[in-house]
């Protein structure tokens, strides 16, 4: 049976046992697709799935038995993020060119700012983003195009309540947002262009993005990669402690030559 079901919204809430809750990248996303209407949802089978699979933003999170899974079944997962238990790695293996394992590192916000947040350079005004702001995001370009890539584009993110930037003569300097949203948790990102980067404006931006989901009952987490330093030390300085590491999976191009095409079910309800 191939991976090419998408699953409609009625009824999505009743997988969500396939993916447990707490601090992880994996429950937030979860929560994020069930919360905003954003993502897709896919199985092997409607009625009674053995494979499911949830993907946000070139991110998967794909759990249940791999041997349900034919030959170029994950060929949509092309060129994504794929968080998998070990057992899926033969599968994936045969249905990729590549997947590039990638350590990633957890971090909950756990202590208020290690300092405060230094004050801004001249000009730059830090400030929650609000709708009008759609198209200075858009004005990030393609190479920072993913930091709104969850809220289907500048002007979800814009209006969802979740995201501080710093400004200078209108044009966003950086921009720090919740990327998944949970009930409990909400995963954050930030991204600074390239030109403005070493002037403490992710620190600051952060900083104001955490009151914010504290302020809403949740608490904080950040993923990066253990290669990242610069992640690594914003997270601390913010306030933010190791909670756990995992392995997710960059693939690359399906290698099978004619790919299944996606066929949605009508009735993904019944039966899950």
């Amino acid at each position: 049976m191939s991976l090419v079901i998408q699953l409609r919204p009625n009824g999505l809430s009743a997988l969500t046992r396939w993916f447990p809750a707490g601090p992880a990248v994996s429950a937030t996303l979860v929560e994020h697709v069930l919360g905003t209407g954003t993502g897709r949802w896919w199985a092997d089978s409607a009625l009674q799935p053995q494979v499911v699979a949830v993907s946000c933003a070139n991110h998967v999170l794909l759990r249940g038995d791999p041997h349900a899974l034919a030959l170029g079944s994950l060929a949509p997962f092309a060129d994504s993020y794929v968080e998998a238990p070990s057992r899926f790695l033969p599968v994936l293996g045969a249905s990729f060119d590549r997947i590039v394992p990638a350590e990633r590192m957890v971090y909950i916000r756990r202590a208020p700012a290690f300092s405060p947040a230094p004050r801004s350079p001249h000009g730059v005004t830090v400030r929650p983003l609000v709708r009008e702001d759609a198209r200075a995001l858009a004005a990030l370009g393609p190479t920072e195009a993913w930091i709104h890539a969850s809220w289907e584009g500048p002007a979800g993110l814009a209006a969802s309540g979740c995201g501080w930037a710093a400004f200078h003569k209108g044009r966003i300097l950086t921009v720090a947002c919740t990327y998944f949203r949970g009930s409990v948790y909400e995963d954050i990102a930030c991204a600074t262009v390239p030109d403005r980067r070493r002037e403490h404006l992710a620190h600051a931006c952060v900083t104001g993005l955490c009151a914010d989901i504290a302020a809403r009952g949740r608490t904080a987490i950040l993923s990066c990669s253990r290669d990242d330093r610069a992640s690594r030390l914003l997270a601390w300085t913010a306030g933010f402690r190791l909670q756990r590491e995992y392995v997710r999976y960059a693939t690359g191009r399906p290698t099978a030559l004619r790919l299944p095409r996606p066929r949605v079910s009508l009735h993904a309800e019944d039966g899950i």
